[in-house]
């Protein structure tokens, strides 16, 4: 018995340090933040005088593949994919199967990007790459350089930035219908890098592409280019400016949008382009016009007589055809009028009705603008681009305005008219609540300019066109932030041009103010701006 109660005590003890430990749950240690390792391959990373068609790549945990088509850059590139497992399963092992012809003598680069992740915590592996060669050594020189943005602030990623040998298979053709001999990728940043490069003359390209297919669509695809060629080695770095190009012109079928109304789609600028009627009808009267911003050319039309279809002529110094549009409509569109202002009218701003129909008569009789004493204010009205009327006045601080647009007012080109009394009630600010920025433009060489003023996603909301030293304001702007763009005008057309590759033409030159600009109430901002 002396050694019963000793024995239950030791027994109750290590009842209640059990008990104790389960209280609670397990931190389960320190998060794991270290990317994977690759640790053995298959043939050996570097491998020269290669001649497999299957490499493996063993890791020291599992790993995932994520967005392989992404990331995955193979350089130089193969004519057919390889395969590479595993996909959406973790494994210890990656598996690439070439199915390609490689080339002889040639240093090939695989790199991984960002698609290797651990699969525990999703720690990315960057820029892992396997690399062998096919001849007796491997490839060392490299060629690196940034992506440069031209009309926008914002730079496009994932770029795809390729080299081509100098050789007499190169024209300028070949990058519309050939792969390049080595190729890269900006990825998420602006900077890029080829490496494993032999010596030689290059062309080099760069392409914000759709497919990746390392082929140039003009259709889809942005475009930068050196327009010399490059010697490797070279310690010097390359800034590629991305710009789309202007396509070349082409007409597409016309389609008939509604009874009297008839598009004429195009892409490319339509110097010239015009279309003629050549059906033989008794009398008909039309309108045609290009919409603002879309490449379409609109046809009103009003005819005597029923007829089935119509024959138009279209003609510029790229095309000359004949098109036949079957007439099915039964209806016209209703005339709809709506105004571009709520609210806030602004001092810069244009009180403006808009129409989808073109106008053909308004009464100035049947509007009325009012201030908030109900006294008649004077305006004048002007007709712009076919469906806009715009509503001149004198605009007043903190005054309250009222257009009232009565029954009858406006009528469209088939004769509708406004059914409805259109009001519209609008007020504006003090001055005191708006700011200005007055910029001195420091131009020594009397370079033409394009100085425009645009919010910070980039909408232009007021621009200037000077040549030599100038004082630009900009006034009375709402309170916010602002950007500051200027285009280098070279051939003085008012308008930034953008390149051309066949042509060897690159985009007018842009930047952008090295800050943004804060605007408050009643605030007046001085900025220099030194032009090279």
């Amino acid at each position: 018995m002396k050694f019963i109660k000793p024995l239950l005590i030791l027994i109750l003890v290590i009842l209640a340090n059990s008990s104790c430990a389960r209280r609670g749950s397990p931190t389960g240690g320190p998060k794991d933040e270290d990317a994977p390792i690759a640790i053995r391959t298959i043939p050996e990373y570097k491998t020269v005088n290669f001649n497999k068609n299957e490499i493996k790549i063993y890791f020291d945990e599992y790993i995932k593949l994520t967005e392989l088509n992404k990331n995955l850059i193979i350089s130089p590139p193969l004519k057919y994919n390889a395969e590479i497992t595993p996909l959406g399963i973790p494994s210890k092992k990656i598996t690439i199967k070439i199915k390609d012809t490689l080339k002889e003598n040639t240093t090939y680069t695989f790199n991984f990007g960002e698609s290797i992740i651990d699969n525990a915590e999703g720690n990315v592996l960057k820029g892992f790459k396997y690399i062998f060669s096919t001849g007796k050594h491997i490839d060392s020189l490299s060629l690196k350089g940034k992506i440069i943005s031209t009309i926008s602030r914002k730079t496009d990623n994932y770029v795809s930035v390729l080299l081509y040998e100098d050789n007499a298979s190169f024209n300028d053709s070949t990058i519309y219908k050939e792969k390049p001999i080595y190729v890269t990728n900006s990825l998420d940043s602006i900077g890029w890098e080829i490496s494993n490069l032999k010596k030689g003359k290059y062309h080099l390209i760069a392409i914000k592409e759709e497919n990746n297919d390392y082929l140039f669509n003009p259709k889809t695809d942005k475009i930068a280019f050196i327009d010399t060629l490059i010697s490797i080695p070279t310690e010097q770095e390359f800034e590629l400016k991305l710009f789309r190009e202007i396509l070349d012109f082409k007409s597409f079928k016309p389609f008939e949008v509604a009874k009297g109304h008839i598009q004429f789609g195009f892409q490319g600028k339509p110097d010239d382009f015009n279309i003629s009627l050549q059906s033989k009808v008794d009398h008909i009267i039309w309108k045609e016009f290009f919409e603002k911003d879309k490449d379409t050319l609109n046809f009103y039309y009003q005819l005597d007589t029923e007829q089935d279809s119509l024959v138009f002529s279209l003609k510029n110094k790229y095309i000359e055809q004949l098109e036949t549009i079957r007439l099915r409509a039964k209806t016209i569109d209703s005339l709809i009028v709506k105004s571009n202002l709520r609210g806030t009218l602004g001092f810069n701003d244009t009180l403006k009705i808009t129409t989808n129909n073109p106008l053909d008569i308004f009464d100035k009789q049947l509007f009325s603008l009012y201030d908030k004493d109900t006294i008649a204010v004077d305006f004048l009205l002007k007709a712009e681009e076919y469906r806009n009327l715009l509503i001149l006045f004198d605009k007043k601080e903190s005054q309250n305005y009222k257009l009232q647009v009565l029954p009858n007012a406006i009528i469209d080109f088939f004769g509708q008219k406004n059914k409805d009394t259109i009001k519209y009630s609008l007020k504006t600010k003090k001055k005191d609540n708006y700011g200005s920025i007055s910029l001195k433009i420091d131009n020594p060489k009397n370079t033409p300019i394009i100085v425009q003023l645009l919010s910070l996603k980039e909408k232009l909301i007021d621009e200037n066109i000077i040549i030599i030293d100038h004082k630009v304001d900009f006034e009375l702007l709402s309170p916010g932030k602002y950007l500051i763009r200027i285009i280098y005008d070279v051939n003085k057309n008012g308008i930034w041009d953008t390149g051309n590759y066949l042509k060897k033409q690159q985009p007018e030159r842009v930047i952008y103010f090295n800050k943004e600009i804060e605007v408050k109430e009643n605030w007046f901002i001085s900025e220099t701006i030194e032009i090279e």
